[in-house]
Parts: structure tokens; C-alpha cells; sequence
């Protein structure tokens, strides 16, 4: 099949979902050739339990175009820098960049509410393919787009003059937005992060909106949008658990040696961890209470798995297990993570679990606030 009937086919199946709702944006949809901005080709997952192991698709291969146009998520680097043409075989490394799926980037383009005229920035070039749907909706004049990796922007580059666009790309921080294009009428942001920029704020126009995937340490996250006023942009998320890659000073630091977590006595938990961090509500919940914290999983003297919350910068640490029907904890460090994480998922329980469309962000000079709505 051609890749514009492929195209097509994608359009289609995105309008029947109720995923592309706007004219504009199907126009840019169908104009717009995803496969362009994938000749480097992707990564797809290796199936197996364990570590996640990753293997290269390239243009040669049979399923790479059908698959192109897909609404899926394609990784396009690992560890930083590896492309999928530099590896033969299978690699175990974290993805660091993406093709998010079309679906997804065409809502977040269609929240964002833009009209014309509007200036645009866009914070993560990845491959290019949001920016050039932007290009396409707005004119290329009208959109600015940051990315921290010179490579990353040197192949988005390629794609979009191959595609006849020519927007003001830009290697550096997005954190920081870009000043000298600013202001902009709508900001977005095609990464996670732990909170709204400041220079966001100060860059976009007074009404003018922000669009971000808050996330945190635990990976609970959806996205926000934001009204900016004079000094502070407030607003709410729009629902439907999206996740992004962290911003890269955003990530979290390394674990390092792990504290003695034999050196605190037991006690009966009045949350197990399934609770809390299998339901993305609660999770989100409990982040607010210890952003700081990492999760991970650790095998128990008795061979059993111990779920661990620890926050590298002040040592504080949590173990919990389940023993039997009892789910027990042991807490160490200078913070008491559990009793934190408790607390405010009984606090948000008692105000009858509210979704996360219910919750309000506030990002001012005295940084960001999170709430939901309350029963008292």
C-alpha cells in the first residue's frame, strides 16, 4: 500500500475514534507524511519479561511503512544518542526519544486551541512531525521549536525541508523557552515535566495558554492546560493518563548505594502499595506527597518482592511487603515517606477520590500548586 492511502487510512481511523475532531487539523493530518520523519528508522520492544530490550526497524524492512502509520509511539533513540541504524541486533538502554503516537499529538495540537496568526512554541522537536503539522496549520513563520539534543534537531531539520518547511529551530534548554522569539500566543510541550516553567509564563502572552504533561519521580501524569495571566498561569488536566519521556533535567538522579533497609522495625501499613501505586489517581495523589521519591521493586530475604520508595537527595526510605493478608512497612531516613503518602490519599478519599479532570495547577512566583477539590 502507498503511503498516502496509508495516510489516509490513519485520517480515517482517527475520525471515527473521536480523536481528530477539527477540520484544520485533518487537513494538516492528511497533508502531513509521518514516514518522512522516520527514515532513521525505530526501535520496537523485544518481547520477554525482565529488563526491556529494544531492536531496530529500519526503512528496508517489510513492515516498516505500514507500521509508520500506525497510532503508536515509536522510539527513535536510546542512552542519548544510539539511533536505530547504529545497532545490529538487540540493545538493553532507556529510550530517550520518540515519535509520539499521531492520535495523542493531534488531540494535544487540537487542546491547544491555536487560531491564526498565533506564534507558537514548541518545547521537544523529537522528529519533527508535531512541528510540521504545526507548520502546516499555522505557516512555518509562526512556530518556533527548542530541543536539548543537536542531533535530534539536525535530522528534524532534514525531514522538514524535505517535507518544504522551514520553522525556527532551536538547540537548547526548552525549560527555558525561547526568549528571543517570545511572545508566543500558545506554548506546548511534547516531554514531561515536574513543574511549569517560569519562562513559559513569562514568554507566552497574557491569555494565552500552556500545554504540558505534568509528571513526576513515581510516573503518574496528565496533561495540563493553562491560562496565563500577569506573573502566573493557573488551570486543570484534561484527563486520559498521558505520559511522556521526563525532560532531561527533569530526570531523576541515579539511586546510588541503597540504605541499610533491614535497620528499621516493621509496622502494619494502613495502605498497601497496590493501592496506592496501581491506581494512577492515587499514584498521582501520593507523588504530590513525595516528589521526590523513586519506585522500584526488591527482592526480599524470604525471596519475596518489597516494594521501595526512596528519595536519593535526603535518604529517606520506604519498604513494604505484604505478608500474608497484612501489608506491612518499614520506614527509615530523616521524612517518614509512608505516613506522607498515607495521609494525603486519605485526605483525597475523603473527598470522594475525585479524577484528575477535578484537580487545579497554579504556577506562580511561589512555584506550582496542585489541588483537588475539597468536601470540607
Amino acid at each position: 500500500m502507498k503511503d498516502d492511502e496509508l495516510r489516509a487510512g490513519l485520517v480515517h481511523r482517527l475520525t471515527e475514534a473521536g480523536q481528530l475532531r477539527t477540520d484544520r487539523w485533518r487537513a494538516a493530518a492528511e497533508a502531513v507524511p509521518r514516514h518522512k520523519f522516520l527514515r532513521s528508522g525505530f526501535f520496537e520492544r523485544v518481547p520477554g519479561p525482565g529488563p526491556t530490550w529494544w531492536r531496530p526497524v529500519l526503512p528496508d524492512d517489510d513492515t516498516w511503512l505500514e507500521r509508520c502509520y500506525r497510532d503508536d509511539s515509536l522510539v527513535t533513540q536510546v542512552a542519548g544518542t544510539i539511533v536505530p541504524a547504529d545497532v545490529r541486533g538487540e540493545i538493553c538502554r532507556a529510550p530517550t526519544s520518540s515519535s509520539t503516537m499521531p492520535g495523542l499529538v493531534l488531540r494535544m495540537l487540537e487542546e491547544l486551541q491555536v487560531a491564526d496568526g498565533h506564534r507558537v512554541l514548541e518545547v521537544g522537536t523529537g522528529t519533527g512531525y508535531s512541528t510540521a503539522l504545526l507548520c502546516h496549520r499555522l505557516g512555518a513563520d509562526r512556530v518556533t521549536s527548542v530541543d536539548v539534543d543537536p542531533d535530534v534537531v539536525t535530522r528534524a531539520r532534514v525531514a522538514l525541508g524535505a517535507c518544504g518547511y522551514a520553522p525556527e529551530l532551536v538547540v537548547g534548554d526548552g525549560l527555558a523557552g525561547y526568549a528571543p522569539s517570545a511572545p508566543y500566543d500558545r506554548t506546548i510541550a511534547a516531554c514531561g515535566i515536574l513543574e511549569v516553567s517560569g519562562d513559559w509564563i513569562e514568554q507566552t502572552r497574557p491569555g494565552g495558554r500552556i500545554l504540558a504533561t505534568v509528571s513526576g519521580w513515581l510516573y503518574a501524569s496528565e496533561l495540563a492546560c493553562l491560562t496565563v495571566g500577569e506573573g502566573v498561569a493557573r488551570g486543570c488536566f484534561l484527563g486520559g493518563r498521558i505520559s511522556f519521556m521526563l525532560a532531561r533535567p527533569h530526570q531523576p538522579p541515579p539511586l546510588g548505594c541503597l540504605p541499610d533497609m533491614r535497620s528499621a522495625d516493621e509496622k502494619p501499613a494502613r495502605l498497601t502499595a497496590r493501592e496506592v501505586l496501581d491506581d494512577w489517581t492515587a499514584r498521582f495523589v501520593a507523588q504530590l506527597a513525595v516528589p521526590r521519591a523513586q519506585h522500584f521493586t526488591l527482592k526480599g530475604e524470604d525471596g519475596s518482592d518489597e516494594q521501595v520508595l526512596l528519595d536519593v537527595a535526603d535518604g529517606a526510605w520506604v519498604a513494604l511487603r505484604q505478608d500474608g493478608g497484612r501489608s506491612l512497612v518499614r520506614q527509615g531516613g530523616p521524612a517518614r515517606l509512608w505516613d506522607a503518602v498515607e495521609e494525603h490519599v486519605r485526605r483525597w478519599r475523603a473527598d470522594g477520590s475525585p479524577p484528575l479532570e477535578r484537580f487545579s495547577i497554579t504556577v506562580g512566583p511561589g512555584g506550582q500548586r496542585i489541588t483537588w477539590p475539597t468536601t470540607r
